[in-house]
């Protein structure tokens, strides 16, 4: 039987749970409930998602409800400023992104700290009661518009309300004449016995209108006839064509702004033009260029070629990029992966303007490149892509909130109105695009070459430089070594054996199917960025619907990548090589010119010659022939009378390689190779001067060989450095194969004038190249692979000697020895003066050098004896 106590606490718990209201059911994130407004239910989720976090936080103001608060995330430490002003919409403020973009007037910080200071004693009474501060406020109120404002205090004096109404409106906005003389209303407001408070974000509004303006004004005084000004003639070294004009004024002037042209039609030219009009008009003094890794170096190419500008990569270790980031230079070109880690040096660095190339990459909001990406500060910004807008409406406004985080208002409500839903809530499809369209108008210029025809020049040349991985190098190199010591054997005799020349050509092959992927030679390793950076230029080209493209390669091999990556996609293609029988290729020419969906054509040189293919626009090299008539072969089928478009070629160019030592030495003109390796005349190796320019120029070629640098070394991953200190990859290295890499009735290679910008003048690769770059030694390859080492030595010695009996001795005469010597590394060539004798004499190493070599031999001679 229940006690008397027992009933009275029973019944307070019954009367407690009746006053007690019920909890409000938790709000969906995905569908709107009917009876609220799409801002009443944005602002309920925030309030609801605020309530629910565990955010710390503290009071770093002197008032205990109405003050400024600091909240932290543990998760991602973040810290935010909040001040409370009251509790309805927009009377507080946070210093995070959500806030400032959602017009909503609130955000999970402010909901978060709301809610603690109403759980404190006397707290819900002063929320109530409303905020009532003695001293005044200019401000900035965030909605659909950023607009500065004017509270006053309840203790502000006549004078100061009488001084506030000359620069603001019966509803207390600034009016717009008088950001320019907004310091002049701070310093009298300072001279009167009141406080005024005007926060940050106040001050950095009225500057951003403030320089806008100014900067119109300069640039409409420097370029009074727009595109027509005198002030274009010297701005670069090369002319620009009007478009590219317009383009890199309409940047300068917007200050931030997206340049969205299709590809081919200079967007790299126009952003590097903007940045030396801000530069000289403007007082941008940095300019941070962030790009994919396989661009870096392409940039400060076409830095040096266009603009006498420094330009400095930044790459290798962490701390090696601090130091670069460090050191003066006008650009510094550094990629997209690195951002997150460079974050802090990037900010000590302060750029004044940002250039993002492939600024898709920025498309997805929520990765933390985007994120690390859209941290980057700096007044001004040139974004380039050509494919703004591919799959999502998201993507475009991830892209543009880096430019304007306030042009397309919240994501919430731009969605709301441009996405149509089926009824389970799924997106089919779009509307009202052009009001979008018209929103970025500020902002964006996008032309297609249709808009741009009378401008462009019928062909447009333009090469892509990309790396190269781990196992990529491994096979280059090892086929370099094998190149060299034949160059060195015709260097000391004057002529080849058969063996010798087939062990040449296979070398020089072998260099060049490295440079497309790892595997054309080992048929296992699918290594390389070509085929993924071209498949990320065709998502770009694909933007146009009328454009069509043919690919040559003169490996099958490498369009077996190619179709997987078209596969992969559902991209419809055809295959033309030298095994399609002939009657049937016909069929395959006539299903690419008249099937809208086949807009590929994949092509080894077979389909160089005969081919009548002017309805594409775009010829992809994916690999470069030796011989410049096949390349204008491969190009001629394109680029033909009947050819209604402008032809854009697209050379891809392994950096550091073979690949890039033929645009060095020969720069795409005459090639002296005359289609040796590519299946032309053999006779070039019968003996005479031929075969005394063919070597000369395989020499060349090899010394332009740069090899990745020691940064880009480091930017590779583990396997890459594995490869650069001798250790053997983990995958079978097959040497070439009857058909040599399946090579399809290739022939010769070729030739063009390279041009970034959209001409085919002086190409790039004319520059002075850099010093051969070298293997490691034997010492360094020794510790991991002691036969290799071994061997390795043996090489060198005998190279060194070859080197040192084919030098004769100098005349100088060694002070009181009687001889004369000629260096030759740790060896030396030595004359008896007396009796005419040469003979050697060997520099001794250091003790351990000698040490490790004993221990190398002593590797070797046991695994001889278990052997």
């Amino acid at each position: 039987m229940a006690t008397a106590s027992q009933s009275r606490r029973s019944a307070r718990k019954t009367t407690s749970a009746k006053r007690r209201p019920a909890r409000a059911a938790k709000l969906s994130r995905l569908y709107k409930p009917a009876e609220m407004s799409l801002e009443a239910w944005q602002r309920e989720l925030r309030r609801q998602f605020g309530r629910e976090q565990q955010f710390t936080w503290r009071n770093i103001g002197a008032e205990p409800v109405f003050s400024e608060f600091e909240v932290t995330n543990p998760a991602s430490k973040s810290t935010y400023r909040v001040a409370i002003r009251g509790t309805e919409p927009g009377d507080n403020f946070c210093s995070c992104a959500d806030f400032a973009t959602s017009t909503l007037g609130t955000c999970k910080h402010i909901e978060f700290v709301l809610e603690q200071l109403a759980r404190r004693r006397g707290g819900k009474a002063a929320l109530r009661a409303g905020f009532r501060p003695p001293y005044s406020e200019i401000y900035v109120q965030y909605g659909s518009r950023r607009e500065v404002r004017f509270r006053a205090g309840e203790d502000c004096p006549t004078e100061l309300a009488r001084l506030a109404a000359q620069y603001f409106d019966a509803e207390q906005r600034l009016l717009p004449d008088a950001f320019g003389r907004f310091e002049t209303l701070l310093s009298a407001a300072g001279k009167i016995n009141h406080k005024l408070r005007c926060y940050e974000d106040v001050l950095s509004l009225v500057a951003e209108v403030r320089d806008a303006e100014r900067r119109r004004e300069v640039l409409e005084q420097a370029f009074p006839r727009g595109t027509r000004s005198p002030a274009f003639k010297d701005l670069l070294k090369v002319p620009l064509y009007d478009y590219q004009r317009e383009g890199a004024l309409f940047a300068a002037k917007a200050g931030r702004v997206l340049i969205g042209d299709e590809m081919g039609l200079g967007k790299t030219i126009q952003a590097i033009a903007a940045a030396e009009i801000l530069a000289r008009y403007c007082g941008v003094e940095r300019v941070l260029v962030v790009c994919p890794t396989s661009l870096k170096h392409q940039w400060e190419r076409e830095i040096a070629k266009f603009t006498e500008r420094p330009a400095e990569v930044i790459g290798g270790s962490q701390l090696r990029r601090r130091e670069q980031f460090a050191s003066p230079s006008f650009f510094k070109i550094t990629n997209y992966d690195t951002v997150y880690r460079d974050l802090e040096a990037i900010g000590h660095w302060s750029p004044d303007l940002v250039i993002l190339d492939e600024a898709q990459r920025i498309k997805n909001w929520n990765t933390r490149l985007a994120r690390s990406v859209k941290r980057i500060v700096s007044p001004y910004a040139v974004v380039l892509t050509g494919t703004p807008l591919e799959n999502r409406l998201e993507e475009l406004i991830s892209i543009v909130q880096f430019i304007d985080r306030f042009r397309l208002g919240p994501t919430f409500r731009l969605l709301d109105e441009h996405q149509s839903r089926d009824e389970a809530g799924r997106v089919v499809g779009y509307r009202g695009l052009d009001r979008i369209g018209q929103t970025l108008a500020p902002i964006l210029i996008r032309r297609r070459k249709s808009e741009v025809l009378d401008q462009l020049p019928p062909r447009l040349d333009k090469n892509f430089f990309v790396g190269m991985t781990a196992e990529q190098l491994q096979h280059h190199e090892e086929n370099r070594e094998t190149v060299a010591r034949v160059v060195a054997k015709w260097r000391r005799h004057g002529f080849l054996s058969e063996a010798d020349q087939r062990r040449l050509m296979i070398g020089l092959q072998n260099m060049r199917m490295s440079c497309d992927s790892a595997y054309l030679l080992d048929q296992k390793t699918d290594s390389g960025p070509k085929a993924d950076e071209l498949a990320t230029l065709l998502e770009e080209l694909y933007e146009g619907p009328e454009t069509k493209v043919v690919i040559f390669s003169q490996w099958l091999r490498m369009h077996e990548l190619l179709r997987r990556r078209f596969e992969e996609r559902s991209w419809d293609f055809v295959l033309f090589h030298g095994g399609v029988p002939a009657n049937k290729r016909g069929s395959l020419v006539d299903r690419f010119r008249n099937d809208r969906t086949c807009r590929a054509f994949l092509a080894t040189d077979a389909g160089g010659v005969g081919l009548n293919l002017q309805h594409a626009n775009v010829v992809v090299n994916v690999d470069l022939p030796w011989n410049p008539a096949v390349l204008e072969q491969r190009i001629g089928r394109v680029h033909r009378l009947g050819q209604q478009q402008p032809v854009s070629v697209v050379n891809y160019v392994a950096k550091g390689t073979i690949e890039e030592g033929m645009l060095s030495v020969l720069s795409f003109k005459k090639s002296l190779f005359a289609g040796v390796l590519d299946g032309g005349e053999s006779e070039v190796f019968l003996g005479g001067s031929r075969l005394k320019r063919f070597m000369q120029t395989v020499e060349n070629v090899s010394s332009h060989i740069t090899g990745p640098t020691a940064a880009e070394m480091e930017d590779l991953p583990a396997t890459a450095a594995a490869a650069r200190d001798g250790e053997t990859a983990e995958h079978g290295r097959n040497g070439p194969s009857s058909e040599m890499g399946r090579h399809a009735n290739g022939k010769g290679n070729g030739s063009g004038q390279p041009d970034r910008h959209g001409r085919g003048d002086k190409a790039e690769s004319e520059e002075s190249p850099r010093p051969t770059a070298l293997l490691a030694g034997i010492v360094g390859q020794s510790r991991s692979e002691p036969l290799l080492g071994l061997l390795q030595g043996g090489l060198t010695l005998l190279e060194q000697l070859a080197v040192a009996a084919s030098n004769p001795p100098t005349a100088r005469v060694a002070a009181n020895q009687g001889r004369s010597q000629t260096s030759a590394g740790l060896f030396q060539t030595a004359r008896d003066e007396a009796t005419g004798q040469s003979y050697l004499q060997v520099r001794l190493p250091e003790p351990e050098v000698l040490d490790r070599a004993l221990a190398a031999f002593s590797t070797l001679l046991n695994g001889l004896r278990a052997g």
